[in-house]
This record gives C-alpha cells, sequence and structure tokens, in this order.
C-alpha cells in the first residue's frame, strides 16, 4: 500500500512539474509598451464643432425595415456636404438607396485592391422619459435653416441631441454609436486632401443609415452595389471592439484593445405552447403556461455546448500573459485543465458569450385575464450563434427542448449565421495593431468576438479581411451609456480616433 502511494505522489509531482513548465514556457505574447512614444493630442476644436453640430440632427431609426422618418436624414447630407467641402469636391461620391453614401478617393496604383471604411448616420431614439421639444437652429447654409432639432429628456445631463461640449466630453446620442466614428472618417480623409497625400490605394468610405434597425436598406444595398461592380476590398474597416479601460476585465491589470474579427449569428424563435384553455376554478393538471415554464426551464439548464474557438484561443494567448497565475495555467494546460477553464468561463456573463452560442429568454404572453386560462402562451428566446454553431444546430436544439409538447415554432426578427472569421495574418489585421500602438501604446491588442450585429457582416460578399474595431478608450460606464442615457464621448477620444484613421490611410501600403 505504501508502494502505491509513493506511486501516485511521485505522479502527482510529476504531474505539477509538467503543469508549470508547460505555464511559464507557454508562448503568450509579451506587451512591448516601451517600444513606442504615444500620439500627443492636437486641439483642433473645427473638428468637436462638426461632430457637435452633426449630433444635433436627430436621425433616428426606428421600427422594421427601415420605414421611419427620412426627412432629418436629408438634413443630414446637406450638413455634411457644407461641412466637408474638401472630400466632396475631390472625391467620386455618390448615393446609393437614397441615403446610404460612398466616398471614393482615387489611389495611384488602382489596380491594388481597396480599402473600405464603414460606419452609420442613424442612432436609436433618446430612451424613455419625459422627451420635449426644443427649438435650435444647427446650421445656415445660404441663410436657409435646414434643421430645428434638439430633444430634452429626463436622466440625461445634457439634451440628447443638444451635442453639448462640456468637462472634455461631447455629448449626445450618436457620439459613439456611431457618429463619433463617421465624422472621423471624414475629418481623417479630408486631412489626407489637404495635405495632398495620394494613396497607393483607392480608400472608400461608406455609411449606412439604418443600421439599428437592421441595416437592409443601407448597408446590405451598398454592399450589393459593391459586388455588382466586381470589388474586392483587401480590407474592411467598421465598429465593433474598443479599448477597454485598465480595471474593465477582471484580472487584467491594462488597457486592452480587442478586435472583432467575427461577429456571432442571431436567431429569435417565438414558441407557442399549446394546451387546455378554461376558467382558472377548474384548472388542468398541465396548463400551457405551465408547460411553456418547463421548456423554457430546459433551454436555460440545458444551454448549447461550451467551447474554445480558435479565434477565442487566439484572443487568451495575446491576453494570457497578463492574467492572474491559475488563469494562465488553465490556458496552458487545456490538455488537462479544460473543463475546469470552461467552467470558470461560464460564471461570468462576459466570458460566457466568448465560449458558446447564449440563450436568452426576452418576451412572453398568455391570458389577459387573471381568471382565465389561456389555451396557448407564447414566447421568445435569442440565440447569439458562436461561429462554427450553425442555425441548423439551433433548431435541433430547439427540437430536443420542446420535445414532447404541441409547439409551434416561427422564427422572428434577422435570423442569420454567424459570420466567417477574418485571419490575424494579414497586413490589415496589423495595421490595426499599428494604429493602436500609436495612440494607446499600453494597450494590449488582441483578436476577439464581437457579440452585437455590425453592418460588417453585410460586406463579406466583398472581402476575406473584416475587421471591427472603434479606436476609443472607455470605461464601465461609458460603455454602459451606449444605447442609454449620457451618452459622451471624450474629446480626446475623438481626436485620437481622427488620427487613428489617418494613420492606417496613409500607412497601408508603407
Amino acid at each position: 500500500m505504501k508502494k502505491l502511494l509513493l506511486i501516485v505522489l511521485g505522479i502527482i509531482i510529476v504531474l505539477i512539474i509538467i503543469l508549470l513548465i508547460k505555464t511559464f514556457t507557454y508562448p503568450f505574447k509579451k506587451n512591448n509598451s516601451n517600444a513606442a512614444k504615444e500620439w500627443k493630442v492636437v486641439k483642433n476644436d473645427s473638428a468637436v464643432q462638426r461632430l457637435s453640430n452633426g449630433i444635433k440632427i436627430a436621425t433616428i431609426s426606428t421600427g422594421e425595415l427601415g420605414d421611419f422618418d427620412y426627412s432629418t436624414f436629408d438634413t443630414f447630407k446637406e450638413y455634411l456636404k457644407k461641412s466637408y467641402p474638401e472630400l466632396y469636391q475631390n472625391t467620386e461620391n455618390y448615393e446609393v438607396n437614397e441615403y446610404g453614401l460612398v466616398f471614393k478617393l482615387k489611389g495611384s496604383q488602382p489596380n491594388l485592391e481597396p480599402i473600405l471604411f464603414l460606419s452609420h448616420m442613424d442612432v436609436v431614439p433618446p430612451g424613455d422619459g419625459d422627451i420635449k421639444n426644443k427649438e435650435e437652429n444647427i446650421f445656415k447654409p445660404d441663410d436657409k435653416v435646414l434643421s430645428r432639432v434638439t430633444k430634452v429628456a429626463e436622466d440625461w445631463d445634457y439634451a440628447p441631441f443638444s451635442g453639448a461640449v462640456a468637462n472634455g466630453r461631447i455629448y449626445g446620442r450618436g457620439t459613439i454609436d456611431m457618429k463619433g466614428m463617421l465624422f472621423s472618417l471624414m475629418e481623417s480623409m479630408t486631412n489626407l486632401i489637404k495635405n495632398k497625400h495620394v494613396p497607393q490605394r483607392d480608400i472608400y468610405l461608406a455609411f449606412g443609415f439604418d443600421e439599428e434597425v437592421g441595416g437592409q436598406k443601407g448597408a446590405l444595398q451598398i454592399a450589393n452595389h459593391f459586388k455588382k461592380q466586381g470589388l474586392k476590398f483587401d480590407a474592411v474597416y467598421d465598429e465593433g471592439g474598443l479599448v477597454l479601460e485598465k480595471g474593465s476585465v477582471k484580472g487584467i491589470d491594462s488597457d486592452v484593445a480587442v478586435i472583432g474579427c467575427a461577429e456571432k449569428g442571431f436567431l429569435s424563435a417565438k414558441i407557442k405552447v399549446k394546451g387546455l384553455g378554461g376558467h382558472s376554478s377548474m384548472p388542468p393538471m398541465e396548463s400551457a403556461i405551465g408547460k411553456a415554464a418547463i421548456i423554457m426551464q430546459r433551454l436555460e439548464k440545458s444551454q448549447m455546448k461550451p467551447e474554445i474557438t480558435p479565434l477565442i484561443k487566439e484572443f487568451f494567448n495575446n491576453i494570457g500573459g497578463v492574467m492572474p497565475f491559475t488563469s494562465r495555467l488553465a490556458i496552458s494546460n487545456q490538455w488537462l485543465l479544460k473543463s475546469l477553464l470552461l467552467s470558470q468561463l461560464e460564471k461570468n456573463n462576459s466570458t460566457n458569450a466568448l465560449i458558446r452560442t447564449t440563450t436568452a429568454l426576452t418576451m412572453m404572453k398568455g391570458s389577459d385575464a387573471p381568471n382565465v386560462l389561456s389555451p396557448e402562451v407564447e414566447f421568445v428566446v435569442n440565440f447569439r450563434i458562436l461561429p462554427g454553431n450553425t442555425i441548423k444546430d439551433v433548431k435541433q436544439h430547439i427540437a430536443e427542448a420542446t420535445k414532447g409538447f404541441d409547439v409551434e415554432v416561427e422564427e422572428v426578427d434577422n435570423t442569420r449565421e454567424a459570420s466567417a472569421v477574418s485571419p490575424t495574418n494579414t497586413k490589415a489585421f496589423q495595421l490595426i495593431q499599428a494604429g493602436i500602438k500609436e495612440i494607446y501604446p499600453n494597450a494590449i491588442a488582441a483578436p476577439y468576438l464581437t457579440m452585437a450585429a455590425t453592418d460588417a457582416y453585410k460586406y463579406q460578399i466583398v472581402s476575406k479581411n473584416v475587421y471591427r474595431f472603434m479606436p476609443i478608450k472607455i470605461n464601465n460606464s461609458e460603455q454602459q451609456s451606449i444605447h442609454s442615457t449620457n451618452e459622451y464621448i471624450s474629446i480626446e477620444n475623438y481626436l485620437k480616433m481622427i488620427h487613428y484613421f489617418e494613420f492606417i490611410m496613409k500607412n497601408y501600403d508603407k
């Protein structure tokens, strides 16, 4: 018995040694923060004012399939023409589907595949609360007031369409999502034109107008237009990842720039559960709502299998070097500790979403009276599909959860597969990393999986290299302001973003 215990102890000691060796020799990426100096922000009040005035134009997209008021979008187009005359005069520019905007800056070598930068001009509504109209002149070309749009809402420090400049910030709906990026791109390309810089390859800007409601009339039409022209882009850049401020990611004592190389798919299913209706005084042993509850419990308890995809493995390889020892141990030794690593990742909502197709019960409808049993109960479950899983997999998962019950399943909203995964060994990706080092030299840059849907997905038909990243550094509260109250962008972030995109445009072929 003693000999057996010694053998077991020896095996444990050898195993520990192997685990430690693998942990300390694992090729985590090193962050060379001293290799570059941070670009110093140059004051530019006119650029700030142009964005501020653009925020005042309430280009709100609501409803299904882009069915909303376009009058402010007409105003916005006119405002861009007035604000960026050099860009309009020195590019080939046109509209797609009346409100989609495309700009092409010609390069010296048109045989090279062009690069494309995306944004969108629409914003979500300012939110609930007491919203009142307040007149305010935005600009007056030829002495004609083209807009008087400002709305005041409760719970905002400044009106959501005020474009207020205060406390080193620009306030208002769309400052981050996503007029800040749109105006920074206009500023960057204008700077290239003013400085007489001619790129080697053509540079395109493309702005949709209904991204917040699916992008079917905007980005989809622009992407199809490019495909019909036979265009193939060497890179497509859109929103997605951000620079997460030190402390935002638990266990990581560094700024982290997450670069979206893919985005999740989407499927919302309305599940109608049949049962016996009638008066609540004589209920059946199992009501429709009880059956629905069982199905919902199955969906939440038995979710789709978690897995560490190649993209997330690369993400951990990049940031693992600054994670706690226990995390590095698990990442370095997945041959033994993968199940432990997965169980730890599942405990946090953010990391859980990185490793599985998520399940979210979002809506439910039954009887309209407290004493009536509805013969049919319906609820909606939303799945965000992990690359590697498919719509077919999700449908099979629903079928298993509803087995044994009389149900009807209907897809609602815009069902789509997860995007393709763009490679990280490309010039396009390396330029993002270089641009990050230019403005945030201490940030760790890592490929990432974008959770939310973006317009970028639609441009897969014209490029294999599609990346989702907005170069602004934000904390948790600033993240939460997107689509919520008190959305703002710091002036420093905005001016750094202008420089970042100008850096990419100027250095792509160097």
